[in-house]
């Protein structure tokens, strides 16, 4: 079978899961129902009503019937899903516990729960509880073990060369990304774009698949698109199959320079390289930061420092009780005038070259 790449695929998700390729899916999200067992109308204090999720594919009869649901999914899902792949799960309180339960029964691997903290969560209008202001989103790789994608440097930098946590503080959807049809919001559950934009862009390569069997208003395929991924989404209502392929033909395609996010691999200077090139000599002295430790430079590219002999980072380290340590920043060697150097400077010069 030809995979329908960047399609939105209308039916009922366990059944088309059933039918597409086995292993061929790099990366899944899903956002299943939440059966979140609302049993009377919600009103804020003006009395007005709130629109709350009261559709029929949010409710089922028993807990049993939620869970068997929630493991023919997940169990038609993972048998798409590549042997190094990745899959996504959000869901809050009423459903949460209960899917990531199965998803171990049924062999995943979890390697995060990501909180995702909402700035403006709807509150508790009757006052009986806690503001629920987030949701969990487990992300489990299909088998223990596997290389799978993600992609560390990426995040970092989008975080402000920080490393990202994982309590992700994201607006719920709102303004001109609420997607309204005639005036009335097209889809209850509408997740925001920066969300998926993390999940998407940490997890995924370029042109790798995205499947989300429970496509909805197409936030997974409008940021698949943007971020130069393919897409298969899988919707059983056909109003939102509709919103959704409107919302992402108007996703206009990014260029590939743009799209590429693959660190370039750091030029490396081996300390040797100073010594064979004549910047530094055989014997001469180093040295340490605090000034009143030397070594001397062997013919290697190696340091002796009394009993000591290594490389300049093995040593730094042995001089520090074995903390990390790199020897560029904390050795000196003295100048024609006896100036002390750092030793990086000479590297620098000689990347200048290359």
């Amino acid at each position: 079978m030809t995979l329908p790449l960047n399609q939105i695929l209308q039916g009922n998700c366990i059944e088309i899961l059933n039918s597409l390729p086995e292993n061929s899916v790099d990366l899944i999200f899903a956002d299943p129902p939440y059966n979140l067992q609302l049993q009377n109308d919600l009103f804020r204090p003006d009395m007005s009503k709130v629109d709350a999720v009261n559709n029929t594919w949010d409710k089922f009869s028993s807990f049993a019937k939620y869970d068997e649901f929630t493991r023919n999914w997940l169990h038609a899902g993972k048998r798409v899903l590549k042997d190094n792949g990745t899959i996504w799960v959000i869901g809050s309180y009423h459903n949460i516990y209960r899917v990531g339960s199965i998803m171990q029964d049924l062999g995943f691997w979890i390697l995060n729960d990501v909180i995702w903290l909402k700035t403006n969560p709807m509150p508790n209008f009757r006052g009986v509880r806690f503001t629920n202001a987030h949701e969990t989103i487990l992300w489990a790789q299909k088998k223990q073990g596997a290389k799978y994608t993600f992609n560390h440097k990426a995040m970092k930098a989008l975080n402000d060369d920080l490393q990202m946590r994982s309590d992700w503080v994201i607006p719920v959807t709102k303004g001109k990304e609420r997607i309204k049809t005639k005036g009335v919001t097209a889809h209850p559950t509408q997740k925001p774009e920066a969300l998926l934009y993390r999940v998407i862009l940490s997890s995924t390569n370029k042109d790798d698949l995205v499947l989300d069997p429970f496509f909805g208003s197409g936030t997974t395929g409008a940021v698949a698109k943007m971020l130069g991924r393919n897409f298969i989404g899988i919707e059983r209502d056909k109003k939102y199959v509709k919103v959704a392929q409107k919302r992402i033909d108007a996703v206009k395609f990014s260029d590939a320079e743009s799209l590429d996010v693959t660190p370039l691999k750091p030029k490396r200077v081996p300390f040797g390289n100073l010594v064979e090139s004549g910047l530094l000599n055989i014997g001469e002295t180093l040295y340490f930061e605090n000034k009143k430790i030397t070594a001397k430079i062997l013919a290697n590219g190696h340091l002796k420092c009394g009993k000591t002999i290594g490389s300049i980072h093995s040593v730094a380290k042995s001089l520090m009780n074995d903390s990390p340590v790199n020897g560029w920043d904390v050795w000196y060697f003295k100048n024609k005038s006896g100036t002390l150097i750092s030793i990086n400077e000479l590297r620098q010069e000689i990347l200048s070259l290359k």
